[in-house]
């Protein structure tokens, strides 16, 4: 019976050491999804100033942005410094276009924050379904030490990335956007960051006598059901919003009288796997437009006419995931 004794301890052995291992892959992974959602929050949380660069294809923007709070309110402040000068400025939900050239601001409710450096959303607890997640060497940016964290993608529709995270905080500090020869094919960092209480006069317009300027208010319509669907997502992909735009149109461009007012309506659905979006616009089918696809970095853009509307879908994802999107949308009364 010794063998039997021997096998049994040989046995016992084996699964103390693969429960060992499961443990550490239990607590590794549970320690990237805290490290994830403190992504999440620094975002919304942290008081910080920065410059940072978004570099897409051979075309790269420089923006400063300012984030803190007004006693419970969130604000942040967002400046495009090339081309023609823009401010946003959002607070909570609701967001300012400041438009100097034309003394205009440009209002919109009801919309979420998934702009560097929040591009975590409400899926990133998913990410481990569609992603090899893998800590990886301390770096800096802007001066400022990160921990670097690699996403290798678990299919072909969506690309690879790699994160830099600041290890106190947590605020994403620097993303790359990866293909699969692992080349750097987009990425947004920040070239200046100073972390800490900002100075509140800071979150205001940079523009003279606002108050004089003329408001138009962009009607959102958020939660909606507008009936279209798309039937076949990648997988990990998860529908975050649904909205509803209605543009307007002025008379003469309509033709119509000038003194009349039509809306374009545009609806638009989001889905994310966490980190990656693919975006639906769907708007009825006015003037001529050609079918066909550009690619500009990560960015991929696909339109599409079906009936009397057009289709537009836009993501950082692979040419194959946005055909995937367009060709499996549909109405449903």
């Amino acid at each position: 019976m010794w063998f039997k004794h021997a096998f049994l301890a040989i046995f016992s052995l084996a699964i103390v050491s693969i429960s060992g291992n499961v443990d550490a892959q239990s607590n590794e992974d549970r320690d990237l999804l805290k490290m994830l959602q403190s992504v999440q929050n620094a975002a919304k949380k942290t008081s910080y100033s920065g410059t940072f660069v978004y570099q897409q294809g051979n075309q790269t923007r420089t923006s400063k942005i300012t984030h803190g709070f007004d006693g419970d309110t969130e604000v942040e402040k967002l400046e495009i410094l090339d081309a023609k000068p823009r401010e946003y400025i959002r607070r909570n939900g609701e967001v300012s276009c400041y438009l100097p050239e034309s003394k205009v601001i440009q209002v919109e409710q009801n919309l979420s924050q998934e702009e560097f450096p929040a591009l975590l959303n409400q899926n990133a607890h998913l990410l481990p379904e569609s992603y090899l997640i893998k800590k990886a060497q301390m770096s800096r940016v802007a001066g400022t030490e990160c921990q670097v964290l690699n996403f290798q993608p678990k299919d072909a529709l969506r690309y690879g990335f790699r994160l830099c995270i600041e290890k106190n905080s947590g605020l994403l500090l620097g993303i790359q956007t990866l293909n699969p020869r692992n080349e750097v094919i987009e990425q947004i960092a920040f070239t200046q960051i100073s972390l800490g209480e900002v100075d509140k006069t800071k979150l205001k317009p940079s523009f003279a006598n606002v108050a004089q300027w003329k408001t138009e208010n962009m009607t959102v319509q958020a939660n909606v059901h507008s009936g279209w669907t798309v039937k076949n997502l990648p997988n990990g992909f998860k529908k975050t919003l649904e909205t509803k735009r209605f543009i307007p149109i002025s008379g003469n461009a309509s033709g119509t009288d000038a003194n009349q007012t039509k809306s374009h309506q545009v609806v638009q659905m989001m889905f994310s796997d966490g980190l990656s979006t693919i975006s639906v616009f769907v708007e009825p089918n006015t003037g001529s437009r050609t079918e066909g696809s550009l690619q500009q970095g990560a960015m991929t853009i696909m339109g599409k006419r079906q009936g009397d509307n057009w289709l537009t879908v836009v993501g950082e994802v692979p040419n194959a995931a946005i055909k995937q999107v367009i060709n499996s949308i549909q109405f449903k009364k």
